[in-house]
């Protein structure tokens, strides 16, 4: 089930306040698909309601052959509602997840693409996680009682470096930090594997991260309690795959099937 070719990629990147690196963070990734041979790549942007000038900067001119799409949040929605916006607009084949605050390297999506199947979601997990420590320990905490009432999900389950098939994308509920655990678990459920793949994390040149942010915080262990009511209620139901998701099986050459 190996693809050959790579998949027709759309990039989605959740951006807020950004508009220090993200023309440079669009840059990157389009020459980055480019290079790495991704047939009709496109971008999209979702400019989660920012105060700056994040979206206009954002409507750079790409290069030749690849699609870069803006979609702005007229309000501060959450890191998952902007996610959600993508995974709903995107048209590839797979969805490519990667923040847009320039921590990541574009380029490692060769990292990820030799692990994709159409069965698989392929994570990301930061090496020597660049942050401050307080925001190092508050992740570890908050994701610690997520395993605890949740159960077991992914190493670094809420790193923002991911390639998936578009199907499992949609129909997600979460609009906040929990979106990524909602992903893997709901994911896993409907028979997609999850794989892992260490990529580097690089400090922010710009900008500042709004994690610890009380009003995102107060949103996250309210969002832990309801996906728990849900994760039950998915339990009760049985094995089955949720109506979202269909696993797609690739022929022999690795393209996926129409339709």
């Amino acid at each position: 089930m190996k693809a050959t070719v790579p998949p027709r990629i759309s990039a989605v990147l959740p951006a807020y306040n950004e508009e220090a690196v993200i023309a440079d963070v669009i840059r990157r990734t389009a020459a980055a698909m480019l290079e790495m041979g991704v047939p009709d790549p496109e971008i999209i942007v979702v400019d989660d309601g920012s105060r700056d000038a994040t979206a206009q900067r954002a409507r750079v001119k790409a290069p030749v052959g690849v699609e870069v799409r803006v979609i702005a949040h007229p309000v501060n929605r959450g890191y998952g509602a902007a996610l959600r916006t993508g995974f709903e607009n995107a048209r590839g084949d797979a969805v490519w997840l990667m923040d847009s605050d320039g921590q990541f390297d574009p380029g490692d999506l060769g990292k990820l693409l030799p692990h994709y199947r159409v069965d698989r979601v392929v994570c990301g997990y930061r090496i020597r996680r660049s942050d401050k420590a307080v925001r190092r320990w508050n992740h570890t905490a908050f994701f610690t009682l997520v395993r605890f009432v949740i159960g077991r999900t992914i190493r670094d389950v809420n790193c923002g470096f991911k390639l998936f098939p578009r199907e499992v994308g949609r129909g997600l509920r979460l609009n906040g930090a929990l979106i990524s655990t909602e992903l893997i678990v709901r994911a896993r459920k409907a028979g997609y594997q999850p794989v892992t793949v260490g990529v580097p994390h690089y400090p922010r040149t710009a900008g500042q991260a709004t994690g610890a942010n009380p009003r995102v915080v107060a949103r996250a262990f309210g969002e832990l309690w309801r996906f728990r009511r849900d994760l039950h209620s998915m339990r009760r139901q049985g094995p089955g795959t949720p109506r979202s998701f269909r696993v797609l099986v690739a022929p022999r050459n690795g393209v996926k099937p129409p339709g």
